[in-house]
């Protein structure tokens, strides 16, 4: 993974590798800004020459990929085309707090809504102040929103990004309601199918829907056989593996599953879910589109389709960062098998001080004050614990507790009761947990084995 570098006024210069920062960071040349994104200051170089990097972003409903490549070009000595390389320089991936967000809203107006039916004291509704400005949206989409340019913002600050690249359409719900709509560029040509098919394998979890098969070819298959009258529609489309895909043939699904009623009754329920995430990114990404326009740098788009296609040919595996450095126009990928940084969007806290039963009456109380011996929940810490059963080195994203005793919540689990003696700081809380990934390679050789 790159190292971002800083020079002494804090200016971004191009990424550097990872054994050239170790051995600045030995000679005295440079000091550790931040812990993730690995930054580096320089203590004697103002300026310096800078290459084209771009950013990348694939939104998602839940996770937004993220991927900082460095552009070139390459002529071919034979028929003289142009190719647009892309250097893999560091990779993110996104997890937003949006159903979290949501969840949290919902739970307070049923408190709200359940102290005004008892007769107690109350906060009266208001309806005098329900107007809502122009380009207004959900709490749960304006975090996807928030997080996502707050993380450009700050990538901007870190290298010299010069472009950016957005995935402006994930799904296209007309054309998965009408595959046989016209007019679309898309749709047409060697990119036909790829919308509805990208579509199916995130709904379907990538299994095959009969028997649950995983890495394995899957092939689109009609719950209503088009011999009996079913239709193209995304309802009536899921994922089979060949061998149950030429057994069901074109058998009615609740003849083909007569001796499984509750896998008949879960594949109907699955197929009839609603749109939700689909709805969510298509809600937000004129609005991020937008907010990336105000930059100043210039901004490529591209659908779905074009990421799946671009992948399938570039033969990549399957994760958001790499999505993210397929979107748009991509002739080439290298250097794609780095780690991947984990973001976990956590929030800074919340206003409630107590925490509530089920019908929202405390039952207990929170301290008043954050920071505890120097230390507040969401700091990244190292704890050094020299004895007892839970001896070792932990680091991680620490809870504080009143008593001094913390728990860190390091990549191999949570580690409860250790003490703020034993803890060393290294990066304030700032609304993010972060984590590691293996490389892509890696990831995949594990879970096949």
């Amino acid at each position: 993974m790159a190292v971002f570098v800083l020079d002494r006024q804090k200016t971004p210069l191009m990424p550097c590798t990872e054994k050239r920062a170790r051995l600045l960071l030995e000679r005295g040349r440079a000091v550790v800004v931040r812990l993730a994104p690995f930054t580096i200051r320089l203590k004697d170089r103002i300026g310096g020459a800078i290459q084209p990097l771009r950013l990348k972003l694939d939104p998602g409903s839940r996770v937004t990929g993220l991927a900082l490549v460095r552009e070139s070009e390459a002529r071919d000595p034979e028929t003289g085309l142009v190719e647009r390389l892309e250097h893999g320089l560091w990779f993110g991936e996104l997890a937003h707090r949006g159903q979290v967000i949501r969840e949290a809203l919902t739970l307070r107006c049923q408190y709200r809504r359940a102290r005004r039916a008892r007769k107690t004291r109350y906060r009266a509704p208001r309806f005098l102040n329900r107007t809502r400005r122009a380009g207004w949206l959900p709490p749960s989409l304006q975090h996807r929103l928030d997080t996502t340019l707050n993380w450009v913002q700050r990538l901007r600050r870190l290298a010299p990004i010069t472009a950016l690249s957005q995935e402006l359409v994930r799904f296209d719900t007309q054309a998965l309601q009408s595959p046989e709509i016209s007019g679309v560029e898309y749709q047409h040509g060697e990119l036909a199918g790829y919308e509805v098919r990208e579509y199916l394998l995130e709904k379907w979890h990538r299994t095959c829907a009969y028997c649950g098969a995983t890495h394995v070819p899957l092939e689109i298959e009609h719950i209503v056989p088009r011999a009996r009258g079913g239709s193209d529609r995304v309802s009536n489309l899921t994922l089979a593996c060949r061998p149950c895909n030429e057994r069901k043939s074109h058998r009615p699904i609740e003849d083909f599953l007569q001796r499984q009623p509750a896998l008949l009754h879960q594949i109907q329920a699955q197929a009839q879910a609603p749109l939700k995430d689909a709805a969510a990114v298509n809600a937000t990404r004129w609005a991020l589109l937008n907010a990336l326009k105000t930059t100043g740098l210039p901004v490529e788009t591209g659908s779905g389709g074009r990421t799946k296609f671009n992948r399938t040919r570039l033969n990549l595996p399957k994760t958001h960062a790499l999505d993210a450095a397929c979107v748009g126009a991509v002739d080439q990928v290298r250097d794609w098998n780095r780690p991947v940084l984990a973001i976990r969007a956590t929030g800074r806290g919340a206003y409630s001080r107590t925490r509530t039963f089920n019908n929202g009456f405390p039952r207990g109380y929170l301290i008043r004050h954050k920071r505890v011996h120097g230390f507040q929940t969401g700091d990244w810490v190292r704890a050094e614990v020299p004895k007892g059963k839970k001896a070792g080195v932990h680091v991680g994203r620490v809870a504080v507790r009143r008593t001094g005793s913390f728990n860190i919540q390091a990549q191999a689990g949570t580690v409860q009761g250790i003490s703020y003696r034993h803890c060393r700081l290294l990066q304030r809380a700032d609304g993010y947990g972060y984590s590691f990934q293996l490389k892509p390679e890696m990831e995949a050789a594990r879970r096949a084995a």
